[in-house]
Parts: structure tokens; C-alpha cells; sequence
């Protein structure tokens, strides 16, 4: 089977081959025909699975031939990332037609998006957060969405926008082909497709999750503290041009990072701490090869697009069978082949064997041949969070001790502290009131407020 065989329009053909894509996908196999016709769709697929040309392409194709100047599809993504991927994968597969499209998100300023709303751009693909900023303004307006995709819809259930996906459902015509793509569909994902689909087809809902064909899985057992040490001898080792490393927490994540430079490997990092410019410098230089290591919180699990990403290494375990899914998707993509390491520390057995019950399949211990697994660390990877509140507190008791003991140095010198901190021994502060020319005559009383007029004049000039 073909892409022709779709009837798509011949300019989204062109690009499609110059993309280098000659078959299609299962996911694009099943999707596309019915969206061409007009049909609303719940689809449930892996990470990597061609999703998103899945409901590009047919969308692009309707738009083709209408009038430009209005907004007309809208796409919702969970995070900045895969926002920027989604406008990425559109601009190739529009390279030939005057179709347009525009991100929307945060952490950037809101002036070129504001211009893309007032051009009416063909496509906005938005985080809803930001979206909702701008409809606060009149030249925001959502009245001419024929199309309307929701992707990733679990996360961003997860990540808590829910709420504002229905403020945004109050903005956008009832009469549109709604799209709804979802890696997993849980119950509350199910529910809103009711009240948002009309009739859908509904594609893969009974498929079980689990991680796309082709990625090799593989366990290290490994006491926590030296995880840092293990994960360094792995990617030394490892013959992948690209290795993304997954951690729990931001404060992790910069401890890894600094830890890989310290030792010769080239690493950048993307969580939520970091600014848009430095999270979208930190891929393109990951994209490039500037840099070998990428480390990343969650925030990246769906956002990244790498091509021939060979290694994901969980360097935490994930807490839930959906998070590791949607990591070690990074590799294997495109019905290609990939490693993912997860890092095990005795703590978080109970983690992985969730896992492991959730894809259906046990990942295969290994420990690294050569590896001291009984050496004590040459330096801490990072420091207990109980260790470092008493560290803050001991710190902050120990600056009121110091400010105490300044106050007292200064009460027994006699100074006192002017507006800005200063004082000098002996003298009074004065304060300054509105005071008219004539009451400015020589020096004032000590102790009396004063003012010095507005100009005081001298040889005709003000000084």
C-alpha cells in the first residue's frame, strides 16, 4: 500500500517523497481514509508510530483549496516540545502549498504568535496554558476552526489541563471534525471523547500498551549511589552516536549533567527550570551532535524527535508503565531498532515489576562486566533533601545569629541606620517636606524638617 492510494493532493505527495516516507504506517493506514471523509476519530498509538502525519496529512489536504486569512485547524499538545515538533513536521509536509502554520506556547514572547492570530494563519498547534492568554484578547478568536486535534490527550490529562481543554471547547465551533490521539486511553480520556466526538471511529482501543517493536530492554541492578558511575561506563561503552537519559527530578537531572561534564562527555539538559531558549538550544544542539548526552525530566518523554536515537536510559525507573512506554519510545522509532537501560537501584524493585506487569514482559537483568559493584563512590551524586533542608536552616539560623549580633555592635556604637542602611554616630535622620522659597533662608535647625526648594538660582542658572 501507497500514500497515493489515499487520493491525497499531489503537492502533499511531493513533500511526502522528498520526506523519504514510502509506505504507510498501520496507524496511518487506518486514520487517514476516514479522516479525508470528514470523520471524527479517537485513535490510541504508540509513541513513534507516525501519529502525526496520521492526522496532518488529511487535515492539510482539506485545507488546500480554501481561502486563506483564517484559522481553520487547531492542534493541542501537552508540552513546548512536542508543540515545536508537531510545527516542524507540518512545515515539511506543507513545503509545497501555501499553507501555513504558527506555534503557540510559553516561555517565548507573545508578539509573533499575537501576529499569527491577527494574519489568521492556516494551522495553530498550542500548549493550552498559552493559548488561554491570548483568548483573553480581541484579536484571538477560534470562530473559524473547521478541524480541531487533540494530541497526547493522557498527558495532558496528566499534566493537570483538563480544565482548560474545556474552556478552550467553549471557544471553537460545535459543527468541526474533531481528532483525538492518545498513547493510552484511560477512562477519563474515554469520557471527554464522548462529550467532544460526534459518531467517531474509533481505532486500536482494545490494543494493550506496550513499547514499539524493535527496542531492546535491559536492566542494571545497581546500588543508587553508584548509578551515576554506572551510567558513565554505559555510555562510554556504547557505540550510540545519541543517548537520552531520563531522571526523576529537575535537581536530578542538573546533577547528572554536571556530573557527565566533569568527566569528558559532551551533555546538555531539558526541564522545566530552564528557559524556552535554553530547553529549545539544548535539543537542537542534542538534534546536531554538538553534544552526545541529552538528560531530561519527564517533560521531554513526548517531545523529542531524534533520528537514529540508538540509547534511553531510564536513569530512574519510571513510576508507572505508561511513563517508561512513552521514554524508551524515543528510540525505535519509525519501525527502526534501539536500546533502552533502566538503572535499578534495590529501592525501586517494586517500580520495575509494575512495569514489567504493565507491557506484559520481564526485562532481563544484566550487570556490566568489569563494573566494582562493592567500590564505595568517589563523590556524592547528590545530597538527601532531609540533608539539605537542615543545611538551609542551619544556614539561615546561623545569618539571623549574625544580623542579631550587628544590631547589638551597632545600638552600642550609637549609630543609626539611615534609609538605606547607613548612618553615622551621633547625628539625627532628618525627613524632607514641602517647604515654599520663603521659608529657605541659610541653614536649617537642626532637628527641623526641611526642603529644599525646586531650583535655587545662581548667575541666572538653575544648578
Amino acid at each position: 500500500m501507497s500514500f497515493s492510494s489515499f487520493s491525497l493532493h499531489a503537492n502533499l505527495l511531493k513533500a511526502i517523497s522528498n520526506m523519504g516516507f514510502e509506505h504507510p504506517t498501520p496507524i496511518q493506514r487506518l486514520a487517514i481514509a476516514p479522516l479525508l471523509e470528514g470523520r471524527d476519530v479517537m485513535a490510541s498509538a504508540v509513541t513513534g508510530s507516525g501519529k502525526t502525519a496520521a492526522f496532518l496529512l488529511p487535515v492539510l489536504h482539506r485545507l488546500i483549496e480554501k481561502p486563506r486569512g483564517t484559522t481553520r485547524a487547531l492542534i493541542l499538545a501537552p508540552t513546548r516540545e512536542l508543540a515545536a515538533q508537531i510545527t516542524e513536521h507540518l512545515h515539511d509536509l506543507a513545503a509545497h502549498t501555501p499553507l501555513k502554520g504558527a506555534a503557540v506556547y510559553g516561555g517565548v514572547s507573545m508578539a509573533p504568535q499575537e501576529s499569527a492570530f491577527r494574519k489568521g494563519v492556516d494551522v495553530l498547534i498550542a500548549t493550552p496554558g498559552r493559548l488561554l492568554d491570548h483568548l483573553q484578547y480581541p484579536y484571538a478568536r477560534l470562530g473559524g476552526i473547521e478541524h480541531l486535534i487533540l494530541d497526547e490527550a493522557d498527558r495532558m490529562l496528566d499534566m493537570g489541563f483538563l480544565p482548560d481543554i474545556r474552556r478552550i471547547l467553549q471557544r471553537v465551533p460545535k459543527q468541526r471534525q474533531t481528532l483525538l490521539f492518545s498513547a493510552t486511553l484511560p477512562a477519563p480520556i474515554v469520557e471527554l471523547a464522548g462529550e467532544m466526538l460526534q459518531n467517531p471511529v474509533s481505532l486500536n482501543v482494545e490494543r494493550k500498551a506496550a513499547p514499539a517493536t524493535g527496542i531492546t530492554h535491559v536492566a542494571y541492578p545497581v546500588p543508587h549511589e553508584l548509578k551515576s558511575t554506572l551510567f558513565l561506563e554505559l555510555v562510554r561503552t556504547s557505540a550510540s552516536k545519541h543517548v537520552l537519559a531520563f531522571t526523576r527530578t529537575k535537581h536530578r537531572a542538573d546533577r547528572l549533567a554536571g556530573f557527565l561534564e566533569k568527566h569528558g562527555v559532551t551533555c546538555t539538559r531539558i526541564h522545566g527550570n530552564r528557559s524556552q531558549a535554553q530547553r529549545t538550544e539544548a535539543l537542537a544542539s542534542f538534534k546536531r551532535g554538538r553534544c552526545r548526552v541529552l538528560v531530561a525530566t519527564d517533560i521531554a518523554a513526548r517531545g523529542i524527535d531524534v533520528e537514529a536515537l540508538g540509547l534511553v536510559v531510564n536513569f530512574d525507573v519510571p513510576p508507572l508503565p505508561e511513563d517508561y512506554i512513552h521514554r524508551v519510545g524515543r528510540t525505535g522509532r519509525k519501525q527502526a531498532t534501539g536500546d533502552a537501560y533502566t538503572l535499578v537501584s534495590p529501592h525501586e524493585e517494586d517500580s520495575l515489576r509494575a512495569i514489567e506487569r504493565g507491557i506484559g514482559a520481564r526485562l532481563p537483568r544484566q550487570k556490566v562486566q568489569g563494573f566494582n559493584y562493592a567500590t564505595a563512590p568517589t563523590e556524592r551524586f547528590e545530597v538527601p533533601i532531609a540533608e539539605r533542608i537542615t543545611a538551609i536552616r542551619a544556614r539561615k539560623a546561623e545569618e539571623r545569629v549574625r544580623a542579631k549580633a550587628n544590631a547589638a555592635r551597632r545600638a552600642t556604637q550609637g549609630i543609626t541606620a539611615g534609609p538605606a542602611g547607613n548612618g553615622t554616630a551621633g547625628q539625627r535622620t532628618r525627613s524632607y517636606r514641602p517647604a515654599g522659597p520663603s521659608r529657605w533662608a541659610g541653614k536649617p535647625v537642626t532637628g527641623q524638617s526641611f526642603r529644599r526648594p525646586v531650583a535655587a538660582r545662581s548667575n541666572g542658572k538653575s544648578v
